[in-house]
Order: C-alpha cells, then sequence, then structure tokens
C-alpha cells in the first residue's frame, strides 16, 4: 500500500461539479492499494499518516503531527500510485488491486484514521474528481508499507 501524503492549507473534491467534501487545514493523502495487501498494510500506513511529525513547534523543527495541530484529513483513492512506466512510457497498473479489494482496504484506512479522532473527507471511490487545494510548504512525504521508499 502506497500513499502521497501532503501538508495543506485548505482541499476540496469535486465530482460532475457537485462539491464532495472539502477540508481546512490538515493532509492531503493520495492512497493507492497494491494486489496482495492485507490488513497489516493498512494499519501501518494509518499509523504512519496519523503520527507523521511534519509541522513545526515554536523552534521551527517538524515536531508535531496532524493529530497536536487538531488538523483534518482528506484521503483520496489513487490507483495510479501503482503505475509501472518501467518498460516504456505507458503505464501498466497490474500490480494495483482490483476496484473490490482497493475499495475495502481504503474504506479501512478511513475508518482507521477517523478511529484515532480524525475528521476525514473523502473522495468518491472510482469516480473521476476534481482535487483542488493550496500547498503548505511544500511538504509531500511518500510512504509505502513494504518501505521500498
Amino acid at each position: 500500500m502506497r500513499a502521497v501524503v501532503q501538508r495543506i492549507y485548505n482541499g476540496s473534491v469535486k465530482v460532475e461539479d457537485r462539491l464532495v467534501s472539502e477540508i481546512t487545514r490538515g493532509l492531503l493523502v493520495y492512497l493507492g492499494v497494491k494486489e496482495g495487501d492485507e490488513e497489516k498494510d493498512m494499519e501501518y500506513l494509518a499509523e504512519k499518516v496519523s503520527g507523521l511529525r511534519i509541522y513545526e513547534d515554536d523552534q521551527g523543527k517538524m515536531n508535531l503531527s496532524v493529530k497536536d495541530k487538531e488538523y483534518e484529513i482528506m484521503v483520496i483513492s489513487q490507483f495510479t500510485l501503482y503505475g509501472d512506466v518501467r518498460k516504456g512510457k505507458r503505464p501498466s497498473f497490474t500490480d494495483a488491486a482490483r476496484p473490490e479489494e482497493g475499495r475495502r482496504l481504503y474504506e479501512a484506512f478511513v475508518k482507521r484514521l477517523q478511529s484515532f479522532g480524525f475528521e476525514v473527507a473523502t473522495g468518491e471511490f472510482g469516480a473521476h474528481m476534481e482535487i483542488n487545494y493550496t500547498n503548505d510548504g511544500p511538504v509531500t512525504i511518500l510512504l509505502d508499507s513494504e518501505k521500498v521508499f
């Protein structure tokens, strides 16, 4: 399972010109599920995301988490995080989980973050979405449950 985590000032998601969700300050998490991912992968990433110390403390050091700051989290499903372009220029998505499994682990990830006390906004799984946000920093962190980066 992979996540691209961005610190943002605000974010919103639209589907077919309809506002689906929005947050003020917090994290935008693009989440990709790989074929063979399990609950332990979801748990690992939920723990990592919720505890990432990427907000500055009084001394200007990144020592505070989204929980410490009492900010929100927006989670967007993005199977393209498993796009493989090592053999050409057209991505192959054979490593991405089948939609039903991707949805199950995506929804479990959202519920896990909510169980930690976060307000979690989401997009619509499988929909073509328009995502707008203002990056804060910019600060972007890549996470992988197999710890490849």
